[in-house]
């Protein structure tokens, strides 16, 4: 029989749908019910992709002598984490106070009026891992339930309280003013250098031990950081971090896309679920990453993870799906992994080649199957950082400069390779037939693995993670110049605002699934201008900007805390909650107030809104001592700290036909600028005023409005941007 949860349209609650435990969605039917029988309340939060949510699922919540305990004792709540976000910041707050730590599935105990006094995540179903079993936690609660419930009730009041401070950091009204040392400046970018550099894994690249996050705020900080620095140790690890993902079990070296995180220090291993988000930010540091260096191995895994999208996670429609499971028949990574038999009998006398480059042995290298990889070149030399590769599944390559220079390094021209065998590296020992080999083994290997039983999808369509790789599409089309990704951007634009745009305070959706639903979050906000204005950059179309500017108005009316500038979670019509969250640290996605800071700045230029800049500056200087002390964990706002410290360029571009040229200029890396192009004057935005268009197209450099003489050329528009930062660098290298 099916329980509550039959009605509901996310993939996650519907793998629960028939589970013998009495699951309620969360709503006022739950809550009601929990005061009326005065019983605590169950609260268990995962999402569809997540293995141990699983594991816990098939252990406990399967077993009908558990389920009957849990329907005697508790009223019982399962939430999709990705469909409510806002109680899953809460209740993980909570989790962590208790615990020191948190993940999912994450299980935690509620008053009847919905305060948390008690929570864990993964729990056995007998004592194990030095975890108690599951039931022995459930019958502890029901009995201190009865019979503490003064103390209980004490536990819940001082953990809401907690919640309603974590991660704050004492900001408040009486941090409404900026510092009275002014954080913007080149040591105060030096020193959140130092801090992630002092995290470093400087043998296999990334931040910290095992398991490891990709981290690509902390990659995109250091690519930015030499841009305007010339500093090579930034570089290095922000190459060696990329270098060893690309090589590692995190790629999929078949399909393309980056699973979660590795489980140990190598990147082997992965958590085998792919996110939508992970993807989406690893194709935007790619792309600084290629821009900057021309490195064909960024090429390659650019093209690759957005071609797993396209095949895995599009809907078809312009929309893209939130995840792919890890497991498949009930096994973590079962999908991914390969015994060399298989491979000899699908490649034949491919075989030798394909499994000395991708390190395929008969023992294998987890679990006794292998997970491909590229460790060593095709001589069998360990590859060193800056050592690549050959290139595989890639339509071109390209002769990266040997140390890229500030600002002037266009897009690479093709080298004069046949585009299979790229002739810029040497010494791979590779001739142009085995390169070809290996590229078709690669693909029957592929074709072959189709043909397994796949993971799961979760096929709902999340607000704030389209955004995020709607503005993927975007960096990807202006870093390679694939007109696809520009349509695919364009598209998917159009299927968010069809479908998932509502009116008056549910101004849009956060989740869609034949049908919108939830009222969308700040991050949905944050991301979705974002979103906009990047498509604004590669479209010149202003109605972008537009929808932009109007929905930030809705974010300042909704969202906004004017005492700090800072900005709520949730719109100030949501009545579910018991604290009402601002949240600010950039984790596995950017925070929704670091993102609305980025926008504030770039808005206050479109729209001359000095105001707007203002408290964009203000948000990112009230956290000046979290953001040098911990950049890891506030690696949006430490970019930003970059934007606002170095001249942030107005760039225009006018001509009668802007395309060519606006392609030719979004190829550059030029971290954080204001651009727009126009077809002809328009006297709405303030830089496209007094500027006609004309055959040939002018570049106009520009600052508070105040433009240079306009160019013609898009070399000659960066040796301007490059007089500029030489003077910044200079004052880096020499401070005053």
């Amino acid at each position: 029989m099916a329980n509550r949860l039959q009605g509901e349209t996310s993939p996650y609650l519907l793998q629960h749908a028939h589970n013998p435990v009495d699951w309620y969605p969360w709503g006022e039917e739950a809550l009601q019910k929990a005061q009326q029988e005065s019983k605590p309340i169950l609260v268990s939060i995962g999402y569809a992709a997540c293995h141990w949510c699983h594991v816990m699922e098939r252990e406990s919540f399967e077993d009908p002598d558990t389920a009957r305990f849990m329907n005697d004792h508790f009223v019982n709540v399962k939430i999709d984490r990705e469909e409510r976000p806002d109680l899953d910041h809460i209740y993980m707050d909570a989790v962590q106070a208790i615990t020191g730590s948190g993940g999912w599935p994450l299980n935690v105990f509620l008053t009847s009026e919905g305060r948390p006094f008690y929570g864990g995540t993964y729990f056995p179903p007998r004592p194990l891992y030095n975890r108690p079993s599951w039931k022995e936690v459930l019958a502890g609660i029901a009995h201190s339930f009865r019979e503490k419930k003064e103390e209980i009730e004490q536990q819940a009041g001082n953990l809401t309280h907690h919640v309603a401070t974590a991660g704050m950091f004492g900001i408040g009204a009486a941090e409404k003013t900026q510092p009275a040392e002014d954080p913007f400046n080149v040591e105060t970018l030096r020193r959140i250098r130092d801090q992630l550099l002092a995290t470093a894994d400087k043998e296999e690249g990334g931040f910290g031990g095992a398991p490891k996050f990709p981290q690509t705020f902390s990659i995109r900080y250091l690519l930015h950081y030499h841009y305007f620095t010339r500093d090579a140790e930034a570089l290095q690890q922000a190459r060696l971090s990329l270098d060893k993902m690309i090589r590692g079990g995190i790629y999929d070296q078949l399909g393309g896309g980056f699973s979660r995180y590795s489980t140990d220090n190598e990147w082997l291993a992965p958590h085998f679920e792919k996110m939508l988000y992970d993807n989406a930010l690893l194709v935007i540091a790619l792309c600084d990453a290629w821009q900057l260096t021309g490195d064909s191995l960024y090429r390659e895994a650019i093209e690759g993870t957005m071609g797993f999208i396209d095949r895995e996670l599009s809907n078809g429609q312009g929309a893209f799906y939130a995840a792919l499971d890890a497991d498949s028949e009930g096994i973590e990574g079962k999908y991914y992994v390969w015994d060399k038999t298989e491979i000899d009998e699908v490649l034949g006398k491919d075989a030798e080649l394909f499994g000395r480059y991708y390190g395929v042995t008969a023992t294998g290298n987890w679990e006794g199957t292998n997970i491909l990889t590229r460790p060593v070149n095709p001589d069998g030399i360990p590859d060193n950082p800056g050592t690549k590769l050959p290139l595989l599944g890639s339509t071109d390559s390209s002769t990266p400069p040997s140390e890229p220079s500030l600002l002037s390094s266009a897009v690479p021209t093709a080298s004069s390779s046949n585009g299979l065998f790229p002739d810029n590296r040497g010494t791979n020992g590779l001739s142009p037939e085995e390169h070809q080999s290996l590229e078709t083994a690669r693909q029957r290997l592929l074709e072959h693995r189709s043909r397994r039983i796949p993971p799961a999808l979760d096929d709902k369509v999340l607000l704030g993670w389209n955004a995020l790789m709607n503005m993927a599409c975007s960096k990807a089309y202006a870093a390679l110049g694939n007109e696809r990704w520009r349509q695919w951007a364009i598209d998917n634009m159009k299927f968010l605002r069809t479908h998932m745009k509502g009116e008056g305070i549910n101004y849009y959706y956060h989740s869609y699934k034949g049908s919108a639903r939830i009222p969308a979050f700040l991050d949905d906000y944050a991301f979705l201008i974002a979103a906009l204005l990047e498509l604004q950059e590669i479209t010149g179309d202003t109605a972008y900007l537009e929808e932009a500017r109007d929905i930030l108005v809705e974010v300042i009316a909704h969202f906004g805390e004017e005492e700090t500038g800072f900005f709520y979670f949730t719109h100030d019509g949501q009545t579910d909650l018991i604290v009402r969250k601002k949240e600010i640290y950039d984790g596995a996605i950017p925070s929704g107030n670091s993102m609305m800071a980025s926008n504030l700045l770039y808005l206050s230029v479109i729209y001359d809104r000095p105001d707007w800049g203002e408290r964009g500056r203000r948000m990112a200087a009230a956290l000046s001592r979290p953001v040098t002390t911990y950049p890891g964990s506030f690696g949006i706002w430490a970019t930003l700290y970059q934007a606002i410290t170095y001249t942030i360029p107005e760039i225009v571009l006018t001509a009668r036909q802007p395309d060519p040229t606006r392609k030719e200029f979004l190829s550059q890396l030029i971290p954080y600028r204001v651009f727009q192009s126009a077809q002809e004057e328009n006297t709405h935005f303030p830089l496209l005023r007094d500027k006609s268009a004309g055959d040939t197209p002018q570049l106009f450099l520009c600052k508070n409005y105040s433009c240079q003489l306009p160019v013609n050329e898009v070399t000659t528009l960066i040796r301007l941007l490059e007089n500029v930062n030489n003077f910044q660098s200079n004052l880096y290298n020499n401070p005053v």
